[in-house]
């Protein structure tokens, strides 16, 4: 791991920008933003099967994802969803395995990224990369389901605590802020574990958390500073018409594939510069 002394030189970072370049990281966030594209209506169609079995409704998702997604974007996923529900309503218990295969393309996909900056080759059985590549997928729909169930469902948790265990009024105000920390402590546990078990190379589980902490802080803030600049001053609509929404999505999903990977290559620049790690 660097020292303290490398971190404040500009040869640190000069390195670390070339190991950018050298992996073509924003070749590689095009790419991943594709696969994220083709896997979000399954994950989402995925979800929406589960409805039964959770107490949230498909509107309390669509909300979640509203929260970071620029409002263009937004109103084309809805409209799509729509006309999936309602066409393949009747099958889609019949296809979950098939809807979970094509959402874990885009996990794949980072696998084979993350095995770039580490310098390994894939050589894991087919059967236990891509297993790899569902297990992760379903840790990010518990990611959504953790994340809808806080914000939506936290404050009836609080007065339930409240009043079944006789806590004092003050803990409902330190629920009602703790509970939105707790959806980020969710989110960097998954990113942790993204990290550490994604790359075909046995590394320890330290070694992955400054990739995650970058990860899980730059992803929702750029997220939100996106949806704010497209609902406020881009106008996409305006330069590509009715693929507006479809163009700013796909940037969207750019951005977060950027961030991933660039976390990625943060873990892997210091396992590289100390040989100890790994």
């Amino acid at each position: 791991m660097a020292n303290k002394k490398e971190w404040l030189t500009w040869s640190f970072y000069s390195k670390f920008i070339k190991q950018l370049q050298i992996d073509e990281v924003t070749g590689l966030a095009a790419q991943l933003s594709f696969y994220f594209l083709l896997s979000l209506f399954p994950l989402l169609i995925f979800l929406f099967t589960l409805l039964a079995y959770l107490p949230f409704t498909q509107a309390d998702i669509l909300n979640l994802v509203r929260s970071y997604t620029p409002d263009d974007s937004m109103a084309i996923i809805e409209d799509t969803l729509g006309d999936v529900m309602q066409t393949n309503g009747t099958l889609l218990s019949f296809g979950i395995i098939g809807t979970i295969w094509s959402a874990s393309n885009g996990m794949n996909a980072i696998i084979k990224a993350f095995n770039h900056a580490y310098r390994v080759k894939e050589n894991r059985p087919f059967y236990i990369a891509r297993g790899m590549s569902i297990i992760l997928t379903f840790a990010m729909i518990f990611v959504f389901i953790v994340a809808l169930l806080l914000p939506v469902f936290g404050k009836q948790i609080g007065v339930f605590l409240f009043d079944e265990m006789g806590l004092f009024e003050e803990f409902l105000s330190i629920w009602n802020n703790l509970r939105w920390v707790i959806s980020t402590i969710v989110l960097f546990i998954v990113f942790t574990m993204l990290y550490w078990l994604a790359p075909n190379k046995r590394l320890k589980c330290l070694t992955v958390l400054p990739g995650a902490i970058f990860t899980t802080f730059g992803w929702a803030l750029v997220s939100l500073l996106f949806s704010y600049y497209v609902d406020n001053f881009g106008n996409y609509t305006a330069t590509y018409g009715s693929l507006g929404g479809i163009i700013a999505l796909m940037i969207w999903f750019y951005l977060s594939g950027l961030i991933i990977i660039i976390g990625g290559e943060i873990n892997a620049f210091l396992s590289n510069k100390d040989p100890a790690c790994g």
